[in-house]
């Protein structure tokens, strides 16, 4: 969306030039941070950060809403190309710096074949991410209904038997280390699209010892990811959590 800012629009958002991600360490916040960080690493991108304070509800402000009518992080301005654009919603993020600012598909693919299947498993995980949400909720909270708990924790793990059954190559016989890509497949936005959740099990009643059990690729997938350098740099809190990093936060001109 062309970019118009409002009257409350903070001066360093304004007059800042180049990518800003508006984030917080959330799941979805981390994803994005994460191909931030891989993207500096292979590419030398800069990215200015900045930090909404859920709680405060920064992000329903009218100053925020402009650049996101959903009021929700992530969210990325991009002017890198001619006029200032935001986007909005956490795949089409990934999406669109895999297609503009990672020019050697390290990310992604260009054949269609593969192009098509990293597609297809983003879009996997985009749906299953809401499943994985509303789950954490209900399986947490003593007072959801016991049904409302089963049904939920039964879902999610018909999505990690999904991830499993794919990753083990139970059906295609060819195991895998990552979600799409010829073979064994290749490190992309797809497996940067779910790890930040998939990494998150204990907090859906799904154990180490289920996953190693049950979920042994899928683990070792996690496992394999977690190792990257660029992945654990988009998760630190001291960058990417505005209870530690005060100085990122943005906030409506008063």
């Amino acid at each position: 969306m062309e970019v118009t800012y409002h009257k409350d629009t903070p001066d360093i958002v304004r007059n800042a030039q180049g990518l800003q991600l508006f984030t917080e360490n959330t799941n979805n916040g981390k994803k994005v941070q994460i191909l931030i960080e891989e993207l500096k690493e292979a590419y030398g991108t800069e990215c200015h950060i900045r930090l909404v304070d859920l709680e405060a509800e920064e992000q329903k402000k009218d100053w925020f809403r402009v650049l996101n009518p959903g009021g929700k992080i992530p969210t990325l301005i991009d002017d890198t190309f001619g006029a200032p654009v935001s986007v909005i919603e956490s795949t089409a993020i990934l999406v669109h710096l895999q297609e503009h600012h990672d020019k050697d598909n390290l990310f992604g693919f260009t054949t269609p074949a593969e192009r098509s299947q990293m597609s297809q498993w983003l879009f996997f995980w985009h749906n299953a991410a809401s499943v994985h949400g509303h789950g954490r909720f209900f399986i947490a909270s003593p007072d959801a209904p016991p049904a409302a708990r089963d049904r939920f924790s039964d879902h999610i793990r018909r999505i990690y038997t999904v991830l499993e059954t794919h990753l083990s190559g139970k059906h295609s016989g060819t195991p895998r280390e990552y979600l799409a890509g010829k073979g064994a497949g290749r490190y992309s936005i797809a497996d940067i699209g779910a790890w930040a959740h998939l990494k998150a099990h204990k907090s859906l009643g799904i154990s180490d010892e289920e996953m190693k059990s049950k979920f042994s690729s899928l683990a070792a997938w996690i496992d394999k990811i977690s190792a990257r350098p660029a992945v654990q740099k988009g998760i630190d809190g001291n960058k990417y959590d505005s209870s530690l990093n005060v100085g990122a936060l943005v906030a409506a001109e008063k």
